[in-house]
């Protein structure tokens, strides 16, 4: 018995021994990072601004820092990867020069109030150019087919809008393409993330650009026109094929919903206070008479009175309506109105109606609503409430349809192209639209929809912040050791700020 209880005695001490090190405490094997079947060492980012590290309105050193091919080329280096470098702009600023002359926009900040373009002159010129090769590619405000487009970064062509100022930074000769340039790299591992700006511009512009749906002659787009999905297609298929010709692995994701975002659900479609004087005014001298003679054309309801007790719809022209300007002047006339007020009546309220809340407002029209128009008279120069937002400034109910059917044709080809090619695939048009509607935990923090104050989406209103980069690197890496069996480490929420300071060194 004694001897049983000996050897019980030294398998217990043995376990105890196997537990614990020298000074007592515990020790924690920790699983070795591995990329699993990828190959991270020469890693390229290629795609837009959501690549290129574009937030707060701007392109600057702090953002490219916290872009998210950066953020996961960190964690790439813990299972092989190599150096990421990025064409970095002169300063944290954010504009940009041509020859001295400012054409790109400051950086916004936070004044406590509201976004605020940074004061001061840039220092990023587009005539100096930088030496590559460059591991991000990303290039904000590119198309899928700018990609693939000679001359994209010819500095002759920047005025004339046929070339891209941060291209000419760091394209290898003028006529490279971005994705000639990526591919010359020979990459191991890449990332691809295009086909947002190719329905963006529509959308942020209010829709009055072209949907060229059917369309397949790029040469005549403008910048705001919807690409066709087609085109998409065609050009979307070759990247892949030549981006895992040599056996490189890569990860893609698709087209976020634009209607989600803070550009276009900050401002609501009735902020609009009136006191019981002016709307008794207003209504009995414009909205009355104006609705009557609509009621007559069986269009009353595109008009209501103004309310004092509660807050009232923005006026918009809706460019789908049926004019009827002529109609409404002459019959002003015919009821005593003087002509010259007549016809300026007819020219406002011909295709004028109230929004309702399947209008979106831009974000950039919060700053005009309530202003005067420069020369209309009054009372007829009050934007939004006596003078209509224009086109640019709502994307109508027909225009978020047009949005979202060309993103659901493209996102099909990316899925579908990620399959065919065994490339890991990121759902971002369901994570994006889930932060703006419900929200997503990331760590301790919630990740929304709101402006300056949801984590999420920077003061732009469309691209993330730092914290919503890291976010969505995470959520890369996620589909990169799903897809490659590596077991790359998430990055940490608070290690990722929200807000830019002013003074940034």
């Amino acid at each position: 018995m004694n001897k049983n209880y000996i050897w019980l005695f030294l398998a217990f001490f043995g376990m105890i021994a196997c537990e614990s090190d020298d000074d007592g405490t515990d020790t924690i094997m920790e699983e070795p990072i591995t990329a699993g079947t990828a190959d991270f060492s020469n890693f390229i980012a290629i795609g837009n601004s959501l690549t290129a590290g574009y937030t707060d309105g701007a392109l600057f050193i702090a953002g490219q820092q916290n872009s998210m091919p950066s953020i996961m080329a960190a964690q790439f280096a813990l299972a092989g990867g190599g150096s990421f470098i990025q064409p970095l702009m002169a300063d944290n600023t954010g504009g940009v020069l041509i020859n001295g002359t400012q054409i790109l926009e400051n950086r916004l900040f936070f004044n406590g109030a509201g976004p605020q373009r940074l004061p001061g002159s840039p220092s990023t010129d587009v005539f100096n150019v930088l030496t590559g090769p460059f591991n991000n590619m990303g290039v904000p405000g590119s198309k899928s087919y700018h990609l693939g487009a000679p001359g994209y970064g010819n500095v002759s062509g920047v005025l004339a809008n046929t070339a891209n100022p941060y291209f000419v930074r760091f394209a290898s000769t003028p006529d490279a393409t971005i994705i000639a340039d990526a591919l010359a790299q020979n990459p191991s591992f890449f990332s691809l993330w295009t086909g947002n700006n190719d329905v963006l511009g529509y959308a942020t512009a209010g829709g009055t650009g072209v949907d060229r749906t059917g369309d397949i002659n790029v040469a005549a787009y403008g910048s705001n026109d919807i690409t066709d999905p087609g085109v998409f297609g065609q050009i979307y298929a070759g990247y892949i094929t030549a981006l895992t010709a040599n056996g490189a692995g890569g990860v893609v994701a698709n087209v976020p919903d634009v209607s989600t975002i803070p550009y276009f659900t900050t401002v609501p479609f009735n902020p609009v206070p009136v006191d019981a004087a002016t709307a008794g005014q207003l209504n009995a001298q414009l909205l009355g008479p104006v609705m009557g003679i609509l009621t007559q054309l069986g269009e009353g309801d595109r008009l209501m009175l103004l309310s004092s007790s509660e807050p009232n719809p923005l006026l918009i022209t809706d460019k789908t309506l049926f004019d009827y300007g002529q109609q409404i002047s002459g019959a002003l006339q015919q009821n005593g109105v003087p002509q010259e007020q007549a016809e300026l009546m007819g020219a406002l309220y011909g295709r004028a109606r109230h929004a309702t809340a399947t209008d979106l407002i831009t974000l950039p029209t919060s700053s005009i609503i309530g202003g005067t128009q420069p020369g209309i008279p009054a009372p007829f120069n009050t934007i939004g409430v006596t003078y209509p937002l224009e086109d640019q400034n709502v994307l109508l109910l027909s225009e978020q349809i047009a949005v979202t059917t060309a993103i659901d044709a493209y996102n099909v080809i990316i899925k579908s192209q990620a399959d065919a090619a065994g490339l890991a695939f990121v759902d971002a048009n369901a994570l994006l639209k889930a932060i703006g509607t419900t929200g997503i935990t990331f760590d301790e923090f919630n990740l929304n929809g709101s402006l300056v104050f949801g984590n999420a989406f920077s003061l732009d209103g469309v691209h993330p912040t730092a914290r919503g980069y890291a976010f969505i690197a995470n959520q890369f890496m996620d589909a990169i050791n799903t897809t490659y069996g590596s077991n790359l480490p998430a990055v940490k929420a608070g290690d990722y700020n929200t807000v830019y300071p002013v003074t940034l060194q």
